[in-house]
């Protein structure tokens, strides 16, 4: 097939890196930049000394002080990790049609940037904020970000306390469902299959947030999310979302149970609840699944259910790396054919911060007239 020939290219694409990482530099170090005005901001004293070996502005905060004053520089508990991933792959999606939107065998090529920084002020509590950058939101089955001419933007902020023997979060542009428990170990990286078939339970508003959890200690966990749209909430006008999860884990198996509630424009409301489950036998792969069903409010009686399903399989130890295969398929409305994707993947990591993962897939299309989109796609990750 052409689309196999086609990633003979791949090796070429390579020499996008440096360019891709020279010009990310620059891009970060000039918006940096404008953060700060050095015309009108006092210099402390940490700063204007000689000796740098004291003063190193390192990820942690170290070196920028000495007692816990914390004036104008990190907190001896702030950390920050970062992250990077480059994206090459090819699909083939002919629908036998000779137009200009015909993408059979197109190749696509990306990367996202991640930086995550985490406090504590009292030791029990975490405030944590995601910042992101990349060109490759569309890129295929890969989970990946996009923001607007590639600049760094705020993707959420929390911060998770205790009150009395709960956890509680609070935040903006996170997940209702942050504090839930999912019972799937499957540890795939692509869009379609990577929620194991919670996909609408675990609600994902991506406004402003509130949630709590609480573990019994004996492998029992009961957790509630509520997440709003941007601007107004808990209005008539707004669209809300909240749910409930329960979950037991134990050292070789676990479920869980999920249901969610999602406000439309309508006056109705969307329900799902989505049953998940996973075993881990000693010597063998471990195995997951889940099923999730929807009442969709206000929809005629012939469509007023919507269905996901998942089932996978994760070798822990395949060679130097893990492999992973899965069938699924996600949010098909009563009456329609099921479109099912099948999977296969494999983390190898080449030293302690760099992994590549392959991915394959077959994709079916219910439509008569098109052809199943096959999928050919590799990750680099990088983590520092």
């Amino acid at each position: 097939m052409k689309l196999f020939k086609s990633l003979l290219v791949a090796p070429a694409t390579l020499g996008l890196l440096a360019p891709m990482t020279a010009n990310a530099t620059e891009v970060n170090l000039n918006e940096i930049s404008n953060f700060s005005d050095i015309e009108n901001i006092e210099l402390s004293e940490s700063f204007k000394n000689d000796d740098l070996s004291i003063n190193s502005l390192l990820a942690g905060g170290e070196g920028l002080v000495e007692d816990h004053s914390h004036d104008g520089s990190f907190s001896e508990t702030t950390t920050a990790s970062f992250g990077a991933n480059f994206y090459i792959g090819a699909t083939d999606t002919d629908d036998g049609s000779s137009t200009a939107n015909d993408l059979d065998d197109s190749i696509s090529a990306g990367y996202d940037f991640g930086i995550a920084l985490n406090t504590s002020f009292t030791g029990e509590d975490s405030l944590d904020i995601a910042i992101d950058a990349g060109n490759a939101s569309t890129f295929g089955e890969f989970d990946a970000d996009s923001t607007a001419g590639d600049m760094l933007v705020v993707d959420g902020v929390s911060y998770t306390f205790p009150v009395g023997g709960a956890t509680m979060i609070v935040g903006d542009n996170t997940d209702g469902s942050a504090l839930f428990t999912t019972a799937c170990v499957y540890g795939g990286p692509s869009n379609t299959l990577d929620d194991c078939a919670n996909v609408n339970a675990g609600i994902t508003n991506g406004g402003a947030m509130v949630g709590a959890s609480y573990d019994f200690d004996n492998g029992f966990t009961a957790a509630v999310g509520y997440a709003g749209p941007e601007g107004a909430v808990l209005t008539e006008e707004s669209l809300d979302a909240y749910g409930v999860n329960v979950a037991y884990t134990g050292e070789s198996y676990g479920v869980s149970v999920t249901y969610g509630v999602l406000e439309t424009s309508t006056t109705e409301e969307n329900t799902y609840t989505a049953l998940n489950g996973y075993y881990t036998p000693e010597g063998l792969p471990s195995i997951s699944v889940g099923y999730e069903t929807g009442d969709i409010g206000g929809a005629a009686s012939s469509v007023d259910e919507q269905e996901s399903f998942f089932v996978g399989l994760t070798f822990d130890e395949v060679g130097p790396g893990s492999a992973g295969i899965a069938a699924g398929f996600s949010n098909i409305v009563e009456g329609s054919d099921e479109e099912y994707m099948y999977e296969a993947y494999y983390d190898y990591p080449l030293n302690d911060g760099m992994t590549i993962t392959p991915l394959v897939f077959i994709k079916e299309v219910a439509d008569a007239g098109k052809d199943d989109t096959t999928g050919v796609m590799v990750k680099t990750s990088f983590s520092f």
